[in-house]
């Protein structure tokens, strides 16, 4: 069962330490897009600006894995508590989205 559902809606109050984690993680994700971004302005040999995106991508896949992990620990199992059930097809959905 889909539905449409806006995240922007919803809110999760991060601890200090893991909004400080995942803001270091997207700042230096930041700074490979910019050195990309440079490396095409310089000339960069194809290959190495293949090299330097596959790593942006590694960079990616390891934020949303720790966000992910965070969202089922706190968001997911109160809302099962809760006796929110819909909270799983919401989590499928968002999976089956990362996994493209």
């Amino acid at each position: 069962m889909e539905k449409d559902t806006c995240c922007t809606h919803r809110k999760k109050k991060r601890s200090e330490e893991e909004l400080k984690k995942l803001m270091n993680r997207l700042n230096r994700i930041e700074g490979q897009i910019r050195g990309i971004k440079r490396m095409l302005e310089e000339d960069a040999y194809c290959p190495d600006i293949l090299t330097q995106a596959a790593a942006v991508n590694a960079a990616v896949n390891s934020f949303n894995k720790e966000l992910l992990a965070s969202h089922i620990r706190s968001c997911v199992i109160n809302d099962i508590r809760e006796g929110k059930d819909e909270t799983v097809d919401e989590l499928v959905c968002t999976l089956q989205k990362l996994m493209k």
